[in-house]
């Protein structure tokens, strides 16, 4: 199956064929770096990482993202604290870098400063005004969005309507309402560049613009970011880069989706903003990364403590079975012996086609909520055969070796499973999640036990079982693939 991605700019998925066969150039847009980084950037972040660990497994990938150090925020708060403007970008460029490390992300190729590419960034502005695409207002450069046809194809808006129903702060030296500055004229005590226009500093838009081109080409295979940046960034960026070249900017966009806190929109003014230092605190950072993925990075995704809690106990779900099949004494490579039992039997089919369907999921516009299932139905199948004559046959001990580098394989796509299975669940053990008050494990056996139960036709101790469960916040959810369950 080939890889199919849903593109923003087209609304509909499609056949991912780069434009250099063999090679894949992606820019993802990176942080305003004047506060610490939120679950919004960790969502966004965790994201770009996988699709670029999944696009390394079949193509060479140039990935850059870059970090946005100079803007009115940071300014502003570099004002506050009485100190200069890169003090601050560097202080949270270094966190941000600190929390991406914790989350296990692999760093990009590339990762720029805007404020090293001022020079491109001037040259590409006055591109533009050569063109008649920009004009000179006192120390301000815009860009005219009436001089480029497709403005607004990304986020599909009528300018006309967009013009009616714009609230925006009027500025007579504006030919049209909508018009975005590309360089900023300084304001006293601001920092500033020199430039043809007078000192001052770029625009937001512009700066993507000219750090994308500058290492990955006029035109490239994938530009990312969160769906909040579809309209203005990504559509400025569009405008500026295509009245610029004269050639498509970007073949494929993709953007995940919002983050809600407790089904409400995450909003400091709420009260319900959480940077990822503060989640971190709480939760593992595998937990909180295993939870990102837990959802198909297009939809938008629910933070909770009671939807943490679900993805801590999965993922100590995973790490359990993980550790039992390491302890099974002589679990050596190379043994080679039938499946025996029915439970034996299931493993081997769930192994046989495993790889298949994880490609298959993450070849579907990289659904990694789709592949965190194919690994739970195989720790299900390697729970039963534990269950049912402890794994030590030569049959069940060979599978289980390739239990674990099938895993591995997988979670060096996505992130996970990376750590050794018991030195995880001892870290954890401090760290138990409001409402779990069983391990993984122990729930695990007690569902197989029901299993049996039930398969004996014993619905009353099958009974017994599910309500002890949910004694314990444990709410059992039976399925055609069998028995499932999450903290209630």
């Amino acid at each position: 199956m080939a890889l199919r991605v849903y593109n923003t700019l087209s609304g509909r998925k499609e056949e991912f064929v780069p434009l250099t066969p063999g090679e894949v150039k992606m820019y993802v847009c990176g942080v305003t770096v004047y506060d610490h980084s939120h679950i919004g950037h960790a969502r966004a972040n965790v994201v770009f990482d996988v699709i670029y660990r999944y696009l390394r497994t079949r193509y060479a990938v140039t990935y850059v993202r870059n970090y946005t150090d100079i803007d009115d925020k940071i300014i502003n708060r570099a004002n506050k604290e009485g100190v200069t403007y890169d003090v601050i970008s560097e202080r949270y460029i270094r966190a941000f870098d600190e929390d991406m490390a914790r989350l296990g992300l692999v760093k990009p190729t590339i990762e720029p400063k805007a404020t090293e590419h001022i020079a491109e960034i001037i040259a590409i502005v006055q591109r533009l005004i050569d063109k008649g695409c920009a004009y000179q207002a006192e120390g301000d450069v815009y860009f005219c969005v009436e001089k480029f046809d497709s403005y607004l194809k990304l986020s599909r808006r009528n300018l006309d309507e967009m013009q009616a129903g714009a609230r925006i702060e009027v500025d007579e030296r504006k030919r049209h309402p909508m018009d975005f500055a590309l360089w900023k004229e300084a304001k006293p005590g601001e920092p500033f560049w020199e430039s043809p226009w007078g000192k001052g500093r770029p625009g937001w838009h512009i700066e993507c613009s000219a750090m994308s081109m500058k290492y990955l080409g006029e035109s490239f295979d994938i530009h990312g970011g969160g769906k909040d940046l579809i309209f203005p960034h990504h559509e400025n960026e569009i405008a500026q880069s295509e009245a610029a070249n004269g050639k498509p900017f970007v073949k494929y966009w993709l953007h995940n989706g919002f983050v809600n806190i407790n089904a409400e929109k995450m909003s400091k003014s709420l009260g319900n903003f959480f940077t990822i230092k503060e989640v971190l605190d709480k939760y593992d950072p595998e937990v909180l990364r295993f939870f990102l993925l837990s959802a198909h990075y297009r939809s938008p995704l629910d933070f909770s403590d009671q939807n943490l809690a679900e993805a801590g106990s999965g993922l100590e779900r995973i790490y359990s079975a993980l550790a039992a099949i390491g302890r099974v004494e002589g679990v050596t490579a190379g043994e080679d012996a039938p499946a025996g039992t029915e439970a034996e039997r299931e493993l081997q089919e769930k192994l046989g086609g495993f790889m298949g369907r994880f490609e298959q999921a993450m070849d579907d516009d990289f659904n990694t909520a789709q592949s965190v299932g194919i690994v739970f139905e195989l720790v299900r199948a390697v729970n039963r055969v534990l269950t049912e004559d402890g794994g030590e046959s030569a049959a069940a001990r060979a599978m289980f070796v390739a239990v674990r580098k099938t895993v591995a394989e997988i979670g060096s796509v996505l992130g996970v499973f990376t750590s050794e299975p018991e030195e995880y669940l001892e870290r954890i053990k401090g760290r138990k999640v409001a409402g779990m008050e069983m391990s993984a494990a122990e729930i695990e056996k007690l569902i197989e036990e029901r299993r049996v139960a039930r398969t004996a036709k014993n619905f009353a101790r099958s009974d017994e079982i599910r309500d002890y469960l949910l004694s314990r916040n444990i709410l059992l959810l039976d399925g055609p693939q069998g028995t499932t369950w999450k903290v209630k």
